[in-house]
C-alpha cells in the first residue's frame, strides 16, 4: 500500500480515441502535475531520450526489478516490456506532486491493486464508426490492422467499469475541460483539503 500526499491519475483509451492529445495539453497546462515515466525495454526512437520520455534499460535489468518487486505494473505489449518503477513513483509521490499515468487496461488495474486510491480515467471515442474513421484517418494502419485495432478497442472498453471516470472525446475542447475538471475536482476533496483547512481554523 502506498502512502503518498500526491494523486495518482490513471489514463486508458483504446487507439485513436485521442488520449495522448489529451494528456500532453493537460500536464501542459495544470500545475504540480507530471507525467510518469515508464521502464521499457524497447529501443530509443529517434528523438527520445532516456530518462524524459522513458528509462530504457535491458532485458536483464528490466528481469533483475520484476525480481525485486521494483514495478507497481509491468506489461509486455508487442515483444516489448514496459513497467512503472516503484522507486521512481514513491520518491515523486512523496514530494507532493500529482502523477499522470498513461498505461493500457491491463497495467492499469494492475496499478490499481497496488495504490488502490489511484483515480482511474477511461477516454471513450464517441462511437465504434468514429473511431474507425479516426483510425482510417490516420493513414497508418492497413485494414487487417485497423480490423485489430477495433477489435482490441472492445476488449479495452468493455473493462470500462474498472474505472472512476469516463470521459467522451466526441469535441476536443468540451472533452479537455471534463479531463481537466476531474484532476481539479480530485485536488478540492476533503481528506485532500483537511490539512489546509485545520491550518486556516487553527488561525481563529
Amino acid at each position: 500500500m502506498f502512502h503518498h500526499p500526491g494523486n495518482v491519475f490513471v489514463v486508458s483509451a483504446p487507439s485513436g480515441a485521442g488520449k495522448s492529445t489529451l494528456v500532453h495539453r493537460l500536464v501542459a497546462s495544470v500545475p504540480n502535475l507530471i507525467f510518469s515515466i515508464s521502464f521499457t525495454t524497447r529501443k530509443p526512437r529517434p528523438g527520445e531520450v532516456d530518462g524524459r520520455d522513458y528509462f530504457f534499460v535491458d532485458d536483464d535489468r528490466f528481469d533483475a526489478m520484476v525480481r525485486e518487486d521494483g514495478f507497481v505494473e509491468w506489461v509486455e505489449v508487442y515483444g516489448q516490456r514496459y513497467g512503472t518503477g516503484r522507486t521512481w513513483l514513491e520518491g515523486q509521490l512523496a514530494s507532493g506532486v500529482d502523477i499522470l499515468l498513461d498505461i493500457e487496461t491491463t497495467g492499469a488495474l494492475n496499478l490499481r491493486h497496488a495504490i488502490p486510491d489511484a483515480h482511474m480515467i477511461f477516454i471513450l471515442p464517441p462511437s465504434a464508426a468514429a473511431l474507425e474513421q479516426r483510425l482510417r484517418g490516420r493513414g497508418k494502419d492497413s485494414d487487417a490492422q485497423v480490423a485489430l485495432r477495433l477489435k482490441h478497442a472492445r476488449h479495452e472498453m468493455a473493462l470500462y467499469h474498472a474505472y472512476d471516470y469516463l470521459v467522451i472525446n466526441d469535441d476536443l475542447e468540451a472533452a479537455y475541460r471534463h479531463f481537466e475538471s476531474i484532476v481539479y475536482a480530485t485536488r478540492s476533496q476533503r481528506e485532500r483539503m483537511a490539512p489546509v483547512a485545520q491550518r486556516i481554523l487553527q488561525g481563529f
